[in-house]
């Protein structure tokens, strides 16, 4: 029997889809800046030297900002099982099991939330002006890069988890349009009315 693809609440499909399409924005960008501008540790060279990749890679990350911190916020409210958990750590001596795989599977999910949020971080710390004076030197230019490595990397293996654990199912089920009628926008209104009326986190 082919495996059922699961259902995701419209929320998390909403924020995770936009935060994808930022994060891989970003990280697009962020590479075509430093391919122009930079190229040490080795270059495509792709792009010539513009200052206009510079601004946009920072827009991107202008609007990063309010959307990751709406993720975080319900990944750890709400989709606390996904990330790692007290006894992640005694469960990667099962190797080769199920739960195994699930805990692998919640250490990316964690990975790629943290890899976000420092090249977030480290981005607010740079001058647009290093890069176009030659300033190739500053910690939190180098700081970035591994950040951007770091970005790189999880996305990698949070996909890869993905598949390994859900397979196909889990990846379309982030893409369906399909919503429960608990989870209708409709409702949406109703629900922060009572939130607001009883804020509970």
């Amino acid at each position: 029997m082919p495996p059922t693809k699961p259902y995701q609440p419209l929320t998390l499909r909403l924020l995770h889809g936009i935060t994808a399409l930022i994060v891989i924005s970003a990280a697009i960008a962020g590479f075509l800046v430093y391919d122009s501008w930079d190229g040490r540790f080795g270059r495509l060279g792709l792009t010539v030297k513009n200052r206009d990749l510079i601004d946009i890679h920072g827009t991107i990350a202008f609007f990063l900002l309010p959307i990751l911190i709406l993720l975080t916020i319900y990944s750890i409210r709400v989709g606390h099982r996904r990330l790692i958990q007290p006894d992640s750590f005694s469960k990667l001596k099962e190797v080769g099991q199920p739960i195994w795989w699930y805990t692998l599977q919640r250490f990316a999910n964690t990975l790629m939330l943290i890899a976000a949020l420092f090249a977030l971080l480290s981005g607010k710390f740079q001058d647009e002006n290093w890069l176009p004076q030659g300033e190739l030197n500053h910690p939190w230019y180098y700081a970035h890069l591994i950040a951007w490595c770091g970005v790189v990397i999880a996305l990698a293996l949070h996909l890869l988890m993905g598949i390994k654990v859900g397979g196909i199912p889990l990846l379309l089920s982030m893409f369906d349009s399909k919503t429960r009628p608990d989870d209708n926008p409709k409702l949406w209104p109703e629900k922060i009315k009572n939130w607001l009326r009883n804020p509970h986190w």
